[in-house]
């Protein structure tokens, strides 16, 4: 079996739904496992209550929170961060920002790592924020995987869309009020088949 770990942080749940689709995909192939874990929150509750995210928390605290111990157990990583000026949320860079240990031992060389992402707009990061997560992912020696154009549909222009050939994406918008579209999802699920793909290769 080949295990691929999807470590998110969501506040409103649009990168948890953008998940659930990546590991879809992974589950395609008949020899993956998918696992979704979530980073630490940093937020008190009376902050998440003040930014009306509280409820949203409440109904992902089902997915257990990851370890840096649980990247090594994985042959492939993939990453979903909202944007946040146009770089990872503070979550997710103080989840990273631990694993300097595993660096010194280089325990992630090797593995399979890809991004996805959500913002407010259509150019509200997504694009800068994938890219600049790569660089920590290679600092670890991770090879990268995006979302290739044999996605066609990150192509369309018959409708707003998130999804480039960086990784899967989604437009939430200014309020939160937009969940992921039918192609996003799609776009996510692709996404996850196609690094589950590339783990198995690598570990054949």
């Amino acid at each position: 079996m080949c295990k691929v770990l999807i470590v998110y942080y969501s506040m409103y749940g649009h990168i948890y739904t953008m998940a659930e689709a990546i590991a879809e995909g992974v589950r395609e192939e008949a020899r993956c496992e998918a696992v979704i874990k979530r980073v630490p929150e940093t937020l008190s509750n009376e902050v998440l209550e003040k930014m009306s995210a509280l409820e949203a928390q409440k109904a992902m605290s089902h997915i257990p929170v990851v370890s840096v111990d649980d990247l090594v157990d994985a042959d492939a990583i993939i990453f979903g961060t909202p944007t946040r000026f146009g770089n990872m949320c503070g979550q997710m860079r103080q989840f990273l920002d631990a694993t300097g240990g595993l660096w010194q031992k280089g325990a992630l060389v090797g593995k399979v790592g890809s991004v996805f992402t959500s913002s407010a707009t259509q150019h509200g990061g997504q694009e800068s924020t994938i890219l600049s997560f790569h660089i920590s992912l290679l600092h670890h020696g991770m090879l990268v995987a995006g979302l290739p154009y044999a996605f066609a549909e990150q192509m369309t222009i018959d409708e707003i869309t998130g999804c480039s050939p960086y990784g899967a994406s989604t437009i939430t918008g200014g309020q939160g009020q937009r969940m992921p579209s039918a192609n996003e999802l799609a776009g996510a699920r692709y996404q996850g088949a196609h690094v589950a793909r590339i783990a198995l290769k690598l570990k054949a």
